[in-house]
């Protein structure tokens, strides 16, 4: 008995080393990384500058944003806080598939957990705060606010969010406008 359980955990321990050497070779990996930790923070600047507003009406030179995500095996938390926008307004705001650029649509889509196989992503099924990260939020008399979304996955080690953009209103979630929050007023990048 002894023999034969010495002789699984040895054939497991080889399998093991076997799959861990193909990874080390320079393999892709398309499992998800559950224990990264990611913070950017940034001070709006008119565009093409780095972080850049697109419309500095809603989002003023000068106003800050900062994002935080850490994973965990269960999931995903994101934080979004901003200081300096108007006061007491409502903002949509998502996770974008590419960075920022000169122009709000440079940062692609929202980025989806499962992707829409239909663009413009418009239909509620995938347009929705479980399959995307939604962080609307209301400022204070301050012009400052705070919003977490919590999903139930990890960003795939192949396949992550690059930015986060702040949009001039909150998302909606009525079907054909699922996911639409207006303009793009400003954008952040991130290194989820």
């Amino acid at each position: 008995m002894h023999a034969s359980l010495t002789a699984v955990v040895t054939t497991l321990s080889v399998t093991t080393l076997v799959a861990c050497a193909g990874t080390a070779t320079g393999a892709a990996n398309p499992s998800p990384d559950p224990t990264r930790n990611v913070t950017a923070h940034g001070t709006f600047a008119a565009a093409p500058a780095t972080p850049p507003t697109y419309d500095s009406t809603l989002v003023p030179v000068g106003a800050t944003a900062t994002v935080t995500a850490g994973a965990a095996a269960a999931g995903t938390s994101v934080t979004l806080a901003v200081t300096g926008l108007q006061p007491n307004r409502r903002y949509g705001a998502h996770a974008h598939t590419k960075p920022c650029g000169g122009d709000g649509k440079d940062a692609g889509p929202h980025f989806q957990f499962k992707p829409d196989p239909v663009t413009p992503s418009v239909d509620p099924a995938y347009a929705n705060n479980v399959n995307e990260i939604w962080l609307d939020f209301t400022t204070d008399a301050a012009g400052a606010g705070q919003a977490t979304a919590t999903v139930p996955w990890v960003f795939p080690a192949d396949r992550r969010a690059a930015s986060v953009i702040i949009h001039a209103m909150p998302t909606s979630t009525e079907p054909g406008k699922a996911g639409g929050a207006g303009n793009r007023a400003a954008c952040l990048t991130v290194g989820f």
